[in-house]
């Protein structure tokens, strides 16, 4: 299996393209936005006519009124994979979430809902969490700081309502995770930063004039909570459309957004991904 990822517009699909089509490959979509059915020019999804070049999967497939889960993403990319290597293809998968890159190799712990009346009094709970922990699941315990609750809360919400340790679940997960036993070869695209905002600044602009403000437009109405939403552009864009700026300032603060948005994507990947080979 080949996975290629990085940041946006580090040029992530026009490389898979590439491979893919040299190693006799199918490329799966592993970007969180893209596996939506609107915003094909905001979510810099492939062309058609780059579709035509290669199997495609993953994109587009979601109406944009739902909200895409890491757990559906990894149900499909391990159908998708299964796929390929049935019809003897190399599956390809690329994108810049990295969440669903950690689910591909580590899995999804398949922890049980959890009853609510044990996870409202966890997060409602006051004393020391770090030392309830350590009486209850001292392997968890150390390997959590006493100041993350959030990782904390969770680990005695699972170990309470299930009697497992949420390590056991982890460790389950991974050992079912779709690339368990796969040869995987890894290329994290990591450009110098001023080329990367170089790229990224003239993409935005070509995406304005391909018609992204008309794809801004047909969602605008929908629930700004939904994931499509998050589109990087796409809140600026819409001020623009309300009147509220200038097509120019809506620009310039898309730009401004996207640098951000790339700064937190190298940071969460060198923090959880090292091994990654860039």
């Amino acid at each position: 299996m080949l996975l290629i990822a990085g940041p946006t517009a580090s040029g992530k699909s026009a490389l898979a393209l590439r491979l893919a089509r040299g190693r006799n490959g199918v490329i799966i979509n592993a970007d969180a936005l893209q596996v939506y059915d609107a915003l094909r020019i905001l979510s810099a999804r492939p062309a058609t006519d780059e579709e035509a070049l290669a199997p495609h999967r993953l994109y587009g497939h979601v109406p944009a009124r739902e909200a895409h889960s890491v757990a559906a993403w990894l149900e499909d990319a391990r159908r998708e994979i299964g796929a390929a290597w049935e019809a003897g293809r190399l599956p390809v998968v690329t994108g810049g979430t990295g969440l669903y890159f950690r689910a591909l190799e580590r899995g999804l712990a398949p922890v049980p809902p959890i009853p609510a009346d044990i996870r409202s009094a966890w997060r409602e709970f006051e004393g020391d969490l770090h030392g309830e922990l350590g009486r209850r699941d001292p392997a968890m315990a150390e390997r959590l700081q006493p100041g993350d609750r959030q990782r904390l809360v969770r680990a005695l919400e699972v170990i309470d309502a299930t009697g497992r340790s949420l390590g056991d679940w982890q460790r389950q997960g991974e050992a079912e995770a779709p690339l368990a036993g796969a040869a995987v070869e890894r290329i994290f695209l990591d450009p110098p930063r001023a080329e990367l905002h170089a790229r990224a600044a003239a993409r935005f602009r070509a995406m304005v004039e391909q018609g992204a403000l008309e794809e801004a437009e047909a969602v605008k109405d929908l629930d700004p909570a939904l994931p499509v939403m998050k589109a990087i552009g796409l809140r600026e864009l819409n001020a623009h459309l309300r009147g509220e700026i200038s097509l120019a300032d809506a620009i310039a603060r898309a730009e401004t957004a996207t640098r951000r948005y790339i700064k937190r994507q190298l940071t969460w990947w060198r923090g959880q991904m090292a091994h990654w080979r860039e």
